[in-house]
Protein backbone atom coordinates (compact mmCIF):
# COMPACT_ATOMS: atom_id res chain seq x y z
CA UNK A 1 0.00 0.00 0.00
CA UNK A 2 1.47 3.38 -0.92
CA UNK A 3 1.00 5.18 2.17
CA UNK A 4 2.79 8.56 0.83
CA UNK A 5 -0.02 8.88 -1.41
CA UNK A 6 -2.29 8.73 1.41
CA UNK A 7 -0.50 11.50 3.06
CA UNK A 8 -0.42 13.22 0.37
CA UNK A 9 -4.31 13.46 -0.18
CA UNK A 10 -4.32 14.22 3.74
CA UNK A 11 -2.56 16.86 3.79
CA UNK A 12 -4.69 18.39 1.30
CA UNK A 13 -7.58 17.88 3.40
CA UNK A 14 -9.32 21.51 4.14
CA UNK A 15 -9.67 22.43 7.69
CA UNK A 16 -13.01 21.70 9.29
CA UNK A 17 -13.71 23.87 12.27
CA UNK A 18 -15.84 22.36 15.34
CA UNK A 19 -19.39 22.88 14.87
CA UNK A 20 -20.13 22.45 18.39
CA UNK A 21 -20.11 24.95 20.99
CA UNK A 22 -17.38 24.24 24.53
CA UNK A 23 -20.18 23.18 26.34
CA UNK A 24 -20.80 25.05 30.03
CA UNK A 25 -22.22 23.70 33.41
CA UNK A 26 -25.73 24.38 33.32
CA UNK A 27 -28.35 23.61 35.75
CA UNK A 28 -29.17 20.77 34.57
CA UNK A 29 -25.72 19.34 34.61
CA UNK A 30 -24.73 21.00 38.22
CA UNK A 31 -27.67 19.02 39.54
CA UNK A 32 -26.65 15.87 38.27
CA UNK A 33 -23.14 16.51 39.48
CA UNK A 34 -24.40 17.13 43.19
CA UNK A 35 -26.54 14.11 43.06
CA UNK A 36 -24.13 11.67 41.79
CA UNK A 37 -21.38 13.31 44.37
CA UNK A 38 -24.11 12.49 47.48
CA UNK A 39 -24.40 8.85 45.75
CA UNK A 40 -20.65 8.78 45.78
CA UNK A 41 -20.36 9.50 49.38
CA UNK A 42 -23.16 7.62 50.44
CA UNK A 43 -21.49 4.00 48.64
CA UNK A 44 -18.40 5.36 50.77
CA UNK A 45 -20.07 5.74 53.88
CA UNK A 46 -21.78 2.22 53.26
CA UNK A 47 -18.84 0.44 53.01
CA UNK A 48 -17.13 1.99 55.99
CA UNK A 49 -19.62 0.85 58.61
CA UNK A 50 -20.55 -2.50 56.98
CA UNK A 51 -24.09 -2.07 55.58
CA UNK A 52 -25.98 -4.54 53.19
CA UNK A 53 -23.80 -3.50 50.40
CA UNK A 54 -21.30 -4.87 52.35
CA UNK A 55 -22.76 -8.20 52.83
CA UNK A 56 -23.83 -7.95 48.92
CA UNK A 57 -20.41 -7.79 47.88
CA UNK A 58 -19.75 -11.31 49.94
CA UNK A 59 -23.11 -13.01 48.44
CA UNK A 60 -21.91 -12.32 45.28
CA UNK A 61 -17.89 -12.79 45.71
CA UNK A 62 -19.49 -16.45 47.53
CA UNK A 63 -21.53 -16.98 44.33
CA UNK A 64 -18.65 -17.28 41.87
CA UNK A 65 -19.86 -16.25 38.51
CA UNK A 66 -16.83 -17.16 36.73
CA UNK A 67 -17.80 -20.75 37.61
CA UNK A 68 -21.54 -21.14 36.91
CA UNK A 69 -20.50 -19.43 33.73
CA UNK A 70 -17.30 -20.64 32.42
CA UNK A 71 -18.71 -20.71 28.90
CA UNK A 72 -17.87 -16.92 28.50
CA UNK A 73 -14.84 -16.66 30.70
CA UNK A 74 -12.19 -16.71 27.63
CA UNK A 75 -14.10 -13.69 26.06
CA UNK A 76 -14.78 -11.49 28.97
CA UNK A 77 -11.09 -11.89 29.82
CA UNK A 78 -10.25 -9.57 26.41
CA UNK A 79 -13.38 -7.77 27.22
CA UNK A 80 -12.37 -6.62 30.19
CA UNK A 81 -9.01 -4.80 28.26
CA UNK A 82 -11.23 -2.25 26.99
CA UNK A 83 -11.55 -0.65 30.74
CA UNK A 84 -7.32 -0.63 30.58
CA UNK A 85 -6.27 2.76 30.87
CA UNK A 86 -3.25 2.19 28.78
CA UNK A 87 -4.80 0.36 25.75
CA UNK A 88 -7.82 2.21 25.69
CA UNK A 89 -6.26 5.87 25.97
CA UNK A 90 -4.17 4.42 22.82
CA UNK A 91 -7.18 4.43 20.99
CA UNK A 92 -8.94 7.12 21.85
CA UNK A 93 -5.88 9.49 21.73
CA UNK A 94 -5.20 8.26 17.85
CA UNK A 95 -8.85 9.40 17.20
CA UNK A 96 -9.00 13.04 19.07
CA UNK A 97 -5.53 13.40 17.27
CA UNK A 98 -7.09 13.39 14.15
CA UNK A 99 -9.73 15.85 14.77
CA UNK A 100 -7.13 17.80 16.34
CA UNK A 101 -5.24 17.92 13.03
CA UNK A 102 -8.79 18.59 10.92
CA UNK A 103 -9.52 20.77 13.11
CA UNK A 104 -6.98 22.98 13.77
CA UNK A 105 -7.11 22.85 17.82
CA UNK A 106 -5.48 20.86 20.59
CA UNK A 107 -8.74 20.60 22.62
CA UNK A 108 -9.63 17.11 22.15
CA UNK A 109 -5.99 16.36 23.46
CA UNK A 110 -6.06 18.63 26.22
CA UNK A 111 -9.49 17.38 27.14
CA UNK A 112 -8.75 13.59 27.19
CA UNK A 113 -5.48 15.16 29.04
CA UNK A 114 -7.37 16.69 31.44
CA UNK A 115 -9.77 13.78 32.02
CA UNK A 116 -7.42 11.24 32.73
CA UNK A 117 -5.05 13.35 34.95
CA UNK A 118 -8.67 13.97 37.20
CA UNK A 119 -9.34 10.38 36.80
CA UNK A 120 -5.61 9.32 38.47
CA UNK A 121 -5.75 12.05 41.07
CA UNK A 122 -9.06 11.46 42.62
CA UNK A 123 -9.58 7.65 42.07
CA UNK A 124 -5.76 7.09 43.11
CA UNK A 125 -5.97 9.63 46.41
CA UNK A 126 -9.05 7.17 47.54
CA UNK A 127 -7.92 3.80 46.64
CA UNK A 128 -4.67 4.51 48.46
CA UNK A 129 -6.27 5.75 51.33
CA UNK A 130 -9.40 3.30 52.26
CA UNK A 131 -6.67 0.39 51.45
CA UNK A 132 -9.12 -2.12 50.59
CA UNK A 133 -8.34 -5.52 49.84
CA UNK A 134 -10.37 -7.67 46.63
CA UNK A 135 -12.46 -10.43 46.77
CA UNK A 136 -9.39 -13.22 46.43
CA UNK A 137 -7.32 -11.58 48.75
CA UNK A 138 -9.92 -11.42 51.76
CA UNK A 139 -9.11 -12.59 55.13
CA UNK A 140 -12.51 -12.54 57.32
CA UNK A 141 -16.21 -12.93 55.59
CA UNK A 142 -18.59 -10.15 56.40
CA UNK A 143 -15.57 -7.68 56.67
CA UNK A 144 -14.84 -4.81 54.62
CA UNK A 145 -11.26 -5.64 54.34
CA UNK A 146 -10.35 -1.71 54.75
CA UNK A 147 -7.21 -0.07 55.57
CA UNK A 148 -5.50 -3.45 54.91
CA UNK A 149 -3.09 -2.14 51.98
CA UNK A 150 -5.31 -2.88 49.07
CA UNK A 151 -6.08 -0.59 46.23
CA UNK A 152 -9.20 -1.95 44.60
CA UNK A 153 -11.60 0.31 45.98
CA UNK A 154 -13.21 2.12 43.60
CA UNK A 155 -12.75 0.10 40.92
CA UNK A 156 -10.40 1.39 38.34
CA UNK A 157 -11.08 -0.52 35.22
CA UNK A 158 -14.75 0.71 35.53
CA UNK A 159 -13.63 4.74 36.00
CA UNK A 160 -11.34 4.48 33.61
CA UNK A 161 -13.85 2.97 30.89
CA UNK A 162 -16.51 5.60 31.96
CA UNK A 163 -14.24 8.68 31.37
CA UNK A 164 -11.98 7.32 28.38
CA UNK A 165 -15.09 6.14 26.21
CA UNK A 166 -17.72 9.13 27.77
CA UNK A 167 -15.18 11.53 26.51
CA UNK A 168 -16.03 10.57 22.90
CA UNK A 169 -19.82 12.06 23.45
CA UNK A 170 -18.71 14.90 25.51
CA UNK A 171 -16.42 15.68 22.21
CA UNK A 172 -18.93 15.05 20.03
CA UNK A 173 -20.12 17.58 17.46
CA UNK A 174 -23.22 16.73 16.49
CA UNK A 175 -26.54 15.56 18.56
CA UNK A 176 -26.80 12.24 16.95
CA UNK A 177 -23.06 11.53 17.31
CA UNK A 178 -23.56 12.52 20.81
CA UNK A 179 -25.99 9.97 21.37
CA UNK A 180 -24.84 7.47 19.49
CA UNK A 181 -21.44 7.86 21.27
CA UNK A 182 -23.34 7.78 24.93
CA UNK A 183 -24.95 4.89 24.14
CA UNK A 184 -21.40 3.06 22.88
CA UNK A 185 -19.91 4.68 26.19
CA UNK A 186 -22.40 3.32 28.57
CA UNK A 187 -22.29 -0.16 27.23
CA UNK A 188 -18.52 -0.29 27.34
CA UNK A 189 -18.75 1.33 31.07
CA UNK A 190 -21.54 -0.81 32.13
CA UNK A 191 -19.97 -4.15 30.47
CA UNK A 192 -16.14 -3.67 32.05
CA UNK A 193 -17.59 -3.43 35.69
CA UNK A 194 -19.70 -6.25 35.16
CA UNK A 195 -16.70 -8.34 33.62
CA UNK A 196 -14.34 -7.43 36.57
CA UNK A 197 -17.46 -8.47 39.03
CA UNK A 198 -17.83 -11.81 36.76
CA UNK A 199 -13.79 -12.54 37.23
CA UNK A 200 -13.92 -12.13 40.67
CA UNK A 201 -11.25 -8.78 41.09
CA UNK A 202 -13.75 -6.42 42.46
CA UNK A 203 -16.34 -6.43 44.85
CA UNK A 204 -19.81 -4.69 43.41
CA UNK A 205 -19.45 -1.95 45.92
CA UNK A 206 -16.19 -0.93 44.10
CA UNK A 207 -17.85 -1.27 40.97
CA UNK A 208 -20.64 1.31 41.52
CA UNK A 209 -18.45 3.54 43.28
CA UNK A 210 -16.22 3.43 39.87
CA UNK A 211 -18.78 4.00 37.69
CA UNK A 212 -19.84 7.48 40.07
CA UNK A 213 -16.34 8.58 40.17
CA UNK A 214 -15.70 8.38 36.45
CA UNK A 215 -19.33 10.37 35.68
CA UNK A 216 -17.97 13.16 38.05
CA UNK A 217 -15.14 13.91 35.91
CA UNK A 218 -17.23 13.53 33.16
CA UNK A 219 -19.99 15.83 34.30
CA UNK A 220 -17.14 18.35 35.95
CA UNK A 221 -15.10 18.83 33.08
CA UNK A 222 -16.84 22.13 32.09
CA UNK A 223 -15.20 23.67 34.69
CA UNK A 224 -12.00 23.04 33.20
CA UNK A 225 -12.46 24.39 30.01
CA UNK A 226 -11.20 27.94 30.66
CA UNK A 227 -7.96 26.30 31.83
CA UNK A 228 -7.93 24.13 28.80
CA UNK A 229 -8.56 27.11 26.28
CA UNK A 230 -5.95 29.51 28.46
CA UNK A 231 -3.20 26.05 28.14
CA UNK A 232 -3.83 25.83 24.15
CA UNK A 233 -3.18 29.47 23.79
CA UNK A 234 -0.30 29.12 25.50
CA UNK A 235 1.30 26.25 23.40
CA UNK A 236 0.35 28.10 20.07
CA UNK A 237 2.22 31.22 21.56
CA UNK A 238 5.01 29.09 22.56
CA UNK A 239 5.05 27.59 19.01
CA UNK A 240 5.35 30.88 16.84
CA UNK A 241 7.91 32.02 19.05
CA UNK A 242 9.77 29.33 18.61
CA UNK A 243 9.25 29.76 14.73
CA UNK A 244 10.15 33.34 15.13
CA UNK A 245 13.64 32.93 17.00
CA UNK A 246 14.42 30.31 14.08
CA UNK A 247 14.25 27.08 16.83
CA UNK A 248 16.22 23.83 15.36
CA UNK A 249 13.64 21.48 13.98
CA UNK A 250 10.78 23.98 13.24
CA UNK A 251 11.11 25.73 9.80
CA UNK A 252 11.37 29.83 10.17
CA UNK A 253 8.61 31.99 8.93
CA UNK A 254 9.58 32.93 5.15
CA UNK A 255 10.67 36.96 4.86
CA UNK A 256 9.63 38.45 2.09
CA UNK A 257 12.47 41.26 0.21
CA UNK A 258 11.72 44.84 -0.31
CA UNK A 259 11.28 45.57 -3.40
CA UNK A 260 12.83 48.58 -3.21
CA UNK A 261 15.76 46.76 -2.03
CA UNK A 262 16.29 44.30 -5.36
CA UNK A 263 18.96 45.73 -7.30
CA UNK A 264 18.83 45.48 -10.94
CA UNK A 265 20.81 42.70 -12.64
CA UNK A 266 22.92 44.23 -15.53
CA UNK A 267 26.07 43.29 -17.97
CA UNK A 268 29.07 42.68 -16.67
CA UNK A 269 27.80 42.92 -12.83
CA UNK A 270 27.63 46.83 -13.19
CA UNK A 271 24.98 49.45 -12.12
CA UNK A 272 22.89 51.60 -14.45
CA UNK A 273 25.01 54.52 -13.92
CA UNK A 274 28.41 53.01 -13.84
CA UNK A 275 27.96 51.37 -17.24
CA UNK A 276 26.50 55.15 -18.34
CA UNK A 277 30.09 56.73 -17.12
CA UNK A 278 32.07 53.76 -18.89
CA UNK A 279 30.39 54.66 -22.18
CA UNK A 280 31.47 58.40 -21.87
CA UNK A 281 34.94 57.55 -21.99
CA UNK A 282 37.67 59.58 -23.33
CA UNK A 283 38.28 59.09 -27.91
CA UNK A 284 40.26 56.05 -28.66
CA UNK A 285 40.05 54.11 -25.53
CA UNK A 286 38.17 50.82 -25.64
CA UNK A 287 34.06 52.08 -25.44
CA UNK A 288 35.12 55.69 -25.90
CA UNK A 289 34.52 57.45 -29.61
CA UNK A 290 36.31 56.92 -32.03
CA UNK A 291 37.48 53.26 -31.27
CA UNK A 292 37.73 51.07 -34.01
CA UNK A 293 34.52 48.80 -32.45
CA UNK A 294 31.84 52.63 -32.38
CA UNK A 295 28.77 50.44 -34.23
CA UNK A 296 29.09 47.72 -31.10
CA UNK A 297 29.69 50.55 -28.78
CA UNK A 298 26.92 52.61 -29.71
CA UNK A 299 24.30 49.68 -29.59
CA UNK A 300 25.94 48.33 -26.21
CA UNK A 301 25.62 52.13 -25.18
CA UNK A 302 21.79 51.76 -26.00
CA UNK A 303 21.25 48.70 -24.11
CA UNK A 304 22.65 50.60 -21.30
CA UNK A 305 20.31 53.22 -21.39
CA UNK A 306 17.35 50.95 -21.69
CA UNK A 307 18.63 48.95 -18.83
CA UNK A 308 19.07 51.92 -16.15
CA UNK A 309 15.39 53.36 -17.39
CA UNK A 310 14.16 49.68 -16.78
CA UNK A 311 15.88 49.92 -13.34
CA UNK A 312 14.49 53.16 -12.59
CA UNK A 313 10.82 51.92 -13.75
CA UNK A 314 11.27 48.57 -11.67
CA UNK A 315 12.08 50.25 -7.99
CA UNK A 316 8.88 52.19 -8.78
CA UNK A 317 6.56 49.50 -10.35
CA UNK A 318 7.28 46.51 -8.23
CA UNK A 319 7.72 42.86 -8.67
CA UNK A 320 6.96 42.36 -12.04
CA UNK A 321 9.03 45.43 -13.50
CA UNK A 322 11.81 44.01 -11.37
CA UNK A 323 11.73 40.30 -12.70
CA UNK A 324 11.14 41.54 -16.45
CA UNK A 325 14.63 43.94 -15.62
CA UNK A 326 15.94 40.39 -14.86
CA UNK A 327 15.04 38.65 -17.75
CA UNK A 328 16.36 41.42 -19.78
CA UNK A 329 19.75 42.24 -18.51
CA UNK A 330 20.34 39.06 -18.35
CA UNK A 331 19.86 38.76 -22.25
CA UNK A 332 22.07 41.75 -23.19
CA UNK A 333 24.92 39.90 -21.79
CA UNK A 334 25.56 38.13 -24.96
CA UNK A 335 27.47 39.96 -27.88
CA UNK A 336 25.76 42.24 -30.01
CA UNK A 337 25.48 41.44 -33.89
CA UNK A 338 27.87 44.58 -34.81
CA UNK A 339 30.60 43.17 -32.26
CA UNK A 340 30.23 39.66 -33.74
CA UNK A 341 33.57 38.83 -36.16
CA UNK A 342 33.16 37.80 -39.79
CA UNK A 343 32.20 34.08 -40.63
CA UNK A 344 33.32 32.98 -44.11
CA UNK A 345 30.21 30.94 -45.42
CA UNK A 346 31.39 26.83 -45.58
CA UNK A 347 30.92 25.18 -49.03
CA UNK A 348 28.14 23.38 -49.92
CA UNK A 349 28.27 20.14 -49.15
CA UNK A 350 28.92 17.24 -52.25
CA UNK A 351 30.57 14.47 -53.78
CA UNK A 352 34.17 14.28 -53.23
CA UNK A 353 35.11 14.11 -57.11
CA UNK A 354 35.32 17.54 -58.77
CA UNK A 355 32.85 18.75 -60.97
CA UNK A 356 34.56 18.60 -63.73
CA UNK A 357 35.12 14.97 -63.69
CA UNK A 358 31.41 14.29 -63.50
CA UNK A 359 31.28 16.17 -66.50
CA UNK A 360 34.15 14.25 -68.70
CA UNK A 361 32.37 11.90 -71.76
CA UNK A 362 33.62 7.96 -71.61
CA UNK A 363 35.62 7.16 -74.33
CA UNK A 364 34.72 3.28 -73.63
CA UNK A 365 31.40 2.10 -74.75
CA UNK A 366 29.05 0.41 -72.71
CA UNK A 367 28.93 -3.58 -72.76
CA UNK A 368 30.85 -6.46 -72.32
CA UNK A 369 34.14 -6.55 -74.18
CA UNK A 370 34.40 -8.44 -77.64
CA UNK A 371 35.89 -12.32 -77.21
CA UNK A 372 39.28 -12.81 -79.18
CA UNK A 373 42.03 -14.69 -79.60
CA UNK A 374 44.81 -14.56 -76.96
CA UNK A 375 47.37 -11.83 -77.71
CA UNK A 376 50.77 -13.81 -77.87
Amino acid sequence: MRTDRILARLEQEPERPSSRDVPRMSRTRKVLFGSTLGLYALIVLAVLVRTGLVQLDWQVMLFRPYKQWPEVHAFLDYFVVLGQRGPTAVLVMAWLGWRSWRQRTLRPLLVLGTSLLLLNVTVGAIKIGLGRLGPHYATSIGSAELFAGGDIFPSGHTANAVVTWGILAYLATTPRARRVLSVVGAFFALGVGATTVYLGTHWVSDVLLGWAAGLLILLGLPWCEPAIARAEALIFAWRERLRAAGAPGLSPSPVATPVGARKPLLPHGLSAEELAHQDDGAPGTPGGPGSPGDAGVAGARTASTASASAASAASSSGTGAAVRLHHSASRQQHPLRAERAPVTPAPAAGPRRPHTDRQAPRTTPFGPRPLGPRAK
